[in-house]
């Protein structure tokens, strides 16, 4: 199959989207599929990725924190060019809207991803636009589409809440081999200080929209210990929330590995997550997960068996979260948690997505027009 996977991110950033294309394309190397790449342009951005080419159009950053890819006219010629089955649009917005219009005037099929709750992150940026007309907005842009993918069930309703139509759930895979309890360090732990107190952790972007002030009761527990792994615009704020936390800054490789698997708990203080993929990392890792009660993690931590709930329906505080974990047999909650992910790999999800390219481009355009 030939595949056109238009990005709003790609290498060098690293993030959700740009994770989930390039597992994408490795599922793509891997079962002999073509395919190309359109991302917007960034400064050491390799011009190809296992072979696939990589076509970079101009973008422009937003606050420095939203890079917004400014679509070419010479983008149909080389879409045209490679002549696709399908267009798969990775978190569409300028970018993935232009396409998708292109799409049209050459009948081909699109599919579109859901992955990037945009209201709720604007909000957060003092992005003044109403947050009910950002989602109209991207709902439109999905509705166009011939099929929309979300990662979660919690997604899925925002769009369909919205108006999107042919909503369909396609979460996000794990690498279960990079994240596993064989990376846990006792060593590590040690020197967290793990003899004396029980490892909480997050890790992710420290960021606004990641809420992490709601830690500080988890800081000021001197029975626990805090680590933050990752770094990010609000780290220096942070910092001086959570004084008595470890920040490691970013980790890769079995460093990663090593740090996530040595926690006793994960905690993710994010509400607008439409997946959660360290949650997901966490779990896989062997370790319960404490999240928010809403947004992708509804879909990933089962209350009370791989970890809990705060805020919401759980009417439970981060710190009453916390307390409950630890009361109970953690080995148990460590077990449930892995085993919850284990038909979650890249691989099984890939065949899925591969699924729903094989459904829309068997399906007559005619029909995603009506």
């Amino acid at each position: 199959m030939k595949v056109a996977i238009v990005t709003e991110s790609f290498l060098p950033t690293v993030n959700g989207v740009t994770n989930s294309v390039l597992r994408i394309l490795e599922f793509f190397d891997s079962y002999g599929h073509e395919a190309i790449v359109v991302a917007p342009e960034a400064r050491s951005a390799p011009g190809d990725f296992l072979g696939f080419k990589i076509k970079r159009v101009p973008s422009i950053s937003l606050r420095r924190l939203l890079p917004i890819a400014i679509p070419k006219r010479t983008l149909r010629h080389f879409i045209e060019g490679f002549n696709p089955d399908v267009i798969h649009l990775a978190s569409p917005a300028i970018l993935g809207s232009y396409v998708n219009h292109v799409s049209k005037e050459l009948e081909i099929p699109t599919l579109s991803v859901y992955q990037t709750d945009v209201a709720g992150f604007a909000k957060h940026y003092g992005v003044n636009f109403g947050n009910q007309s950002i989602q109209k907005a991207f709902a439109r842009i999905h509705n166009k589409t011939s099929r929309t993918l979300a990662p979660s069930s919690a997604a899925a309703s925002d769009l369909i809440r919205f108006g999107t139509k042919n909503v369909h759930i396609w979460p996000r895979g794990v690498d279960l081999h990079r994240f596993s309890p064989i990376h846990r360090s006792e060593s590590l732990r040690l020197s967290w200080g793990a003899r004396q107190r029980k490892i909480v952790g997050y890790m992710g972007r420290i960021s606004r929209e990641k809420n992490l002030e709601k830690l500080v009761p988890v800081d000021q527990n001197p029975d626990l210990q805090l680590i933050l792994i990752g770094d990010g615009p609000d780290r220096k704020r942070i910092e001086k929330h959570l004084p008595n936390a470890i920040f490691t800054g970013m980790l890769g490789g079995s460093e990663l590995s090593m740090g996530l698997a040595s926690f006793d708990i994960f905690i993710h203080t994010g509400m607008y997550e439409t997946f959660c993929q360290s949650a997901q990392e966490a779990l896989a890792s062997g370790v319960p997960v404490i999240a928010p009660a809403s947004g992708g993690p509804l879909d990933l931590v089962v209350d009370g068996e791989n970890g809990f709930f705060f805020d919401g329906m759980s009417n439970r505080s981060i710190t009453e979260a916390v307390d409950k974990a630890l009361s109970c047999d953690l080995e148990a909650l460590e077990f449930a948690a892995r085993e919850s992910v284990l038909n979650r790999d890249w691989e099984s999800i890939n065949k899925e997505l591969h699924m729903h390219y094989r459904a829309i481009v068997s399906t007559p355009l005619e029909v995603y027009a009506a």
